[in-house]
């Protein structure tokens, strides 16, 4: 499908600059973006790097027991079918934590870890499980902290208060994650009805 979509784009493209006359635009973003997205991938992939290893070594010295005991609690009535100790849980408890970090790609690892835990530990075969579902949409609409990403770009295109979008963030994220778990809670619920009928 997106094959088809890029393909469209880019034709437009031509043709938009072609009707507009403006062929030398459309052959400087070809040459140019290019450059440009790779000197941003260079810019970010230090602090995905160093958050990722972060990531690894709490893995490995015990912190994601820790990790995972504090978010026990508040991630528990989520998640009750999952055992709280097992590797699901904790890779969980990970993923939620690098999102809370804004480590999106970070936290991706993490979350497809999460996802096999939870095949093997439920035993699914090719249907989601209620806890898949919940971990879907908590690592979509997760709630962001520090939105480390963002604020990297700000830096590096000159933003004069990088931060100042922090509050905006708090915000929308929070209200997202509301949004999606209470509109996933209640279609699991009646779901779960209609299986029982």
């Amino acid at each position: 499908m997106m094959k088809y979509f890029f393909t469209i784009m880019i034709l437009l493209s031509f043709i938009a600059a072609a009707a507009m006359g403006r062929g030398e635009a459309l052959t400087e973003a070809v040459l140019n973006s290019p450059v440009d997205a790779v000197n941003l991938c260079i810019y970010l992939c230090g602090g995905m790097c160093f958050w990722g290893g972060l990531m690894r070594v709490a893995e490995r010295s015990g912190l994601t027991d820790i990790i995972a005991g504090f978010f026990a609690k508040i991630l528990g009535g989520l998640f009750k079918e999952l055992d709280k100790n097992g590797r699901a849980f904790k890779a969980i408890c990970m993923n939620v934590t690098a999102n809370l970090l804004g480590l999106g790609n970070a936290a991706t690892p993490l979350g497809i870890e999460a996802m096999q835990a939870m095949k093997e530990e439920e035993k699914a075969e090719n249907e989601a499980t209620p806890s898949m579902i919940i971990f879907t949409v908590l690592n979509t609409a997760s709630l962001t902290l520090i939105p480390s990403t963002a604020l990297s770009l700000r830096i590096k295109y000159g933003s004069e208060d990088p931060t100042e979008i922090i509050p905006a963030v708090w915000i929308t994220s929070a209200c997202a994650l509301a949004a999606a778990l209470t509109g996933a809670l209640i279609l699991g619920k009646g779901a779960k009805k209609s299986a029982e009928k």
